[in-house]
Formats: structure tokens, C-alpha cells, sequence
């Protein structure tokens, strides 16, 4: 006897489990409200968004998922659930260094899901101060590139700021062809940033061999040009696509398919402890012999992980840096705590960036 259910039964069974999802996605909602509402008697105005709270229910819905959808799904879709939830509480205005249509919007929209405010801007100066102003409660600037470095001017914005680093986004950079052609034998010209037609040159030789390159300001600049122009294309992400009405004729063209770009959230407040985070800190050393092993010892004694190292010029005086670091351990543990507490006297400035949750590899 055949066991299989009949596909109008299939269809019944799925109409009322959608139902029932609803039914409990808006009693999730009219909770989060209920706590707007506690937050607010008890004097939090500012914002309701907690870095470390999402990242626990995150984290866990990662560790609970069973199947057969994917980890990466089910995080996205609770990822949109929350950003949703926390509209209604009170929508988060967030910064991010523009135009509109950049890698950095996808890292915000990542971090923070699609139910956001967001505001471009034409430096990651500019972020900072929208930030520090309180005219956006977060930020999100980038600070490396796994193939291009450090961005020092993110780095340079910290030596001045008050902001913390309450979290972080890698975003692995995918290049796509985007155009109004159907066909690549329409293309005449492409548009992008020069690092973008850099990283592309290899699929370009091959697949648009003799095409004319141009370099612009930014590959969002460039789709925004190929929107208007005839018989272009431009090498972008899938938001810019979407933002200026692009298809996308092929995806990850880039030749160095693990090419990742990590951002950092800022804002006024600090994160709380979840038990997997790291800590970002500026030291200031004097030019002296043994300096640097001053500043490494303190965390060997105590067995943690330094993950990053940078240094730039102090502007303090002659020859003197500063160090960024990445260590392993929130600064509110007690093994950090006690080897913070014997770095400082060792160096001439300790500045703690922030503690922050770690994002899944």
C-alpha cells in the first residue's frame, strides 16, 4: 500500500502550520512591545538594541536548529524577525560610510536585518561623528580586508573618539557582473572601483576580453551610472543591484573567492558578557627596547589569545606607536581584567575599545 500523503493533504498541513507560525511571530512582537514599555518606565530612551541579548538568541537559535534548513537560514530569518520586533519598539537609525549600494550598507543590513534606519555618508570620519553626536545611535565602518589590510583611517578615527566597538560583521565580498544587457556580447564599457577591477582582472580577461574598463568612486557609484547608461555594466553587490534596478548577469566573479571584508558596529554603549567575545584595545608604547614584549606578557602570562596586532603612528611624539589589538575574552572576565590590570602600568596609554560578541566562522 502506497504511504505517501496526497499533495492537497501536504497543502493542509502546511496552511496550518503557517498559521500557527503567525500566530506566534505576532505574540513574539506584542512581547517585545511589552518590553519597550518596561525599558522605558525604567528610563532607557536612548535605544532598546543590545548587542550581546541578540547575539545569545542568535547563537542559540544556531546551536538548536535541527533541519534540514541550514544554520545560515534559519539566523537570517530570525535575524529579520528580531529587526522587525525592534521597529516597533523603536526603529535604530545606523551610519555607514556610502553611497548607498555599498558593501558596507550589506554589512549593516547583515548585522542589523532590513528594518533599520540607515544614513550614507561620504567618510568614515563623518560616521563617527554622526555617531558620537547622537545623530545615529550605531555606525558601521570597515576595518580590514583579507586581501587589501588594514583601513588606517578607521583605525586613525579611534585615537579621538569616545565611540566603543560593541560588535562585528566579516562579510565575504562578492563581485557580480551587474547590467540592463541581457547578453555580454552588448557590453561595451564596465564600471568600478578600481580595487573591484583589480580583484576581478582574471574573469574579465576571459569572459570580456577587449571590454573598456573605467574606474569610479565606488562600485555603488558605478551601478548608479550603468542604471542610466546603455549597452554598460558595472561590478557591484547584490544591494546595489537591487537599489538601481540591475540584473545580475553573473555572480561572484571576483578570483580570490575567500576575499572577506570585516566591519565594526560603534556606538555610546557598551556590550555585555556572552561567553564567546573579544576585546579590542589601543596601547600607546614609548620608543624603548622591549616595549612590544611589555605589552605581549601580561597576556601570555595569563594563556590569552591575541588574534590582531597593528601598529600606526602615536602623532605623540617622534617614532612612538600605537598598537591595536584583538584579544580573545570579554574585559569583563576575570583572567582580562587581571592582565588589563597589569598592562597599564607597562605602557604610556591603555584605552579599551570594546568588548564585543564574536561572530560565527
Amino acid at each position: 500500500m502506497n504511504s505517501l500523503q496526497s499533495l492537497p493533504e501536504l497543502r493542509n498541513k502546511i496552511d496550518a502550520l503557517d498559521k500557527d507560525i503567525l500566530a506566534l511571530i505576532n505574540q513574539r512582537a506584542s512581547i517585545a512591545m511589552e518590553v519597550a514599555k518596561t525599558k522605558t518606565a525604567a528610563g532607557e530612551a536612548e535605544s532598546f538594541y543590545r548587542p550581546d541579548r541578540e547575539a545569545l538568541v542568535l547563537r542559540n537559535i544556531r546551536e538548536s536548529n535541527t533541519g534540514p534548513l541550514t544554520d545560515d537560514t534559519v539566523v537570517f530569518f530570525f535575524r529579520e524577525l528580531m529587526s522587525s520586533c525592534l521597529a516597533l519598539e523603536k526603529p535604530l537609525s545606523v551610519a555607514f560610510l556610502g553611497p548607498e549600494g555599498t558593501f558596507t550598507q550589506q554589512a549593516a543590513l547583515k548585522h542589523f536585518g532590513q528594518s533599520i534606519n540607515t544614513l550614507s555618508l561620504t567618510s568614515i570620519d563623518e560616521v563617527f561623528r554622526e555617531v558620537e553626536s547622537h545623530s545615529a545611535q550605531f555606525g558601521v565602518v570597515p576595518v580590514e580586508n583579507s586581501t587589501e589590510g588594514v583601513i588606517t583611517h578607521t583605525l586613525d578615527s579611534f585615537l579621538n573618539s569616545s565611540l566603543m566597538i560593541c560588535g562585528e560583521v566579516v562579510l565575504r565580498i562578492q563581485h557580480n557582473l551587474l547590467s540592463k544587457c541581457s547578453d555580454f556580447g552588448d557590453i561595451k564599457e564596465i564600471f568600478s572601483h578600481q580595487q573591484s577591477l583589480a580583484q576581478c582582472r582574471g574573469w574579465l580577461d576571459r569572459s570580456l576580453p577587449g571590454v573598456k574598463r573605467t574606474s569610479v568612486s565606488s562600485n555603488a557609484e558605478a551601478a548608479r551610472i550603468v542604471e542610466v547608461m546603455p549597452n554598460s555594466a558595472a561590478i557591484a553587490g547584490e544591494v546595489a543591484a537591487s537599489l538601481y534596478n540591475l540584473k545580475i548577469l553573473q555572480k561572484s566573479i571576483e578570483d580570490e573567492q575567500d576575499n572577506t571584508t570585516r566591519f565594526l558596529i560603534i556606538g555610546n554603549l557598551s556590550a555585555g558578557e556572552t561567553g564567546n567575545d573579544k576585546t579590542s584595545l589601543l596601547v600607546s608604547t614609548g620608543n624603548q627596547p622591549g616595549s612590544l614584549h611589555e605589552v605581549l606578557e601580561p597576556f601570555a602570562r595569563y594563556g590569552i589569545s591575541m588574534t590582531k596586532i597593528e601598529s600606526r603612528p602615536s602623532r605623540l611624539g617622534t617614532w612612538n606607536y600605537v598598537f591595536f589589538i584583538d584579544i580573545d575574552g570579554h574585559q569583563n572576565n576575570d583572567t582580562v581584567s587581571e592582565a588589563l590590570r597589569l598592562l597599564k602600568p607597562k605602557v604610556s596609554m591603555l584605552k579599551i575599545l570594546g568588548s564585543y560578541p564574536r561572530v560565527p566562522v
